[in-house]
Formats: C-alpha cells, structure tokens, sequence
C-alpha cells in the first residue's frame, strides 16, 4: 500500500451507496452499461454488500448476463480468481433466479 494511502477497516455501505453503483456511467469502452455496473460493484464491494447491490440490480430488471465487449460475463471473468468464490456463488445463484 502506498505510504499516502490509509487503510480504510469497516467501511460502511448503506443502501444508498450500493444503490449508487446502478447509476454509474460504463467504464471506458464498454458497451453494455449492466456489465460494468456488475464489473464496478465487484471490484468496489465486500461479498455481502455485493449480493444487496444484485437484488438491487435485478430489482431494476438488469441482467447478471451481461457480457463484455469480450463476449465474457463477469462470472467468467472472476472464476480465475483465486479469492473469489462467495462472489461466483452469488452470481450463480443469481443467475438462477433470473432463468426461472
């Protein structure tokens, strides 16, 4: 961590913060807005606040599917990652939901 940098322990993440994640703008070149919105929450969020953010998301009748300019979901994307797997599970279960 960069000696400027203070670590942030316990950081809060009420129902307004997530929810502020479904209005970011997409990221650089992507095309499809959910996706980057998911790819977003992933990288910003703990695994339980991440799954609020999915009901949220699916809530406002977006899709977990949405693909990458790569054609990759981003269960595709974090199934290499090592520390991961509370994240694939949510996704999956997601995933699930949204087929039924």
């Amino acid at each position: 961590m960069r000696p400027d940098k203070a670590k942030i322990i316990d950081e809060v993440w009420d129902d307004d913060r997530i929810r502020s994640f479904l209005a970011k703008a997409s990221m650089g070149s992507e095309k499809s807005s959910d996706f980057s919105a998911l790819l977003n929450a992933y990288r910003s969020m703990r695994a339980n606040d991440f799954e609020r953010f999915i009901e949220y998301f699916q809530s406002a009748g977006r899709s977990v599917r949405a693909t990458s300019n790569q054609g990759l979901t981003l269960l595709d994307i974090i199934s290499g990652h090592a520390k991961s797997q509370s994240f694939r599970d949510i996704l999956e279960k997601a995933m699930l939901n949204e087929s039924e």
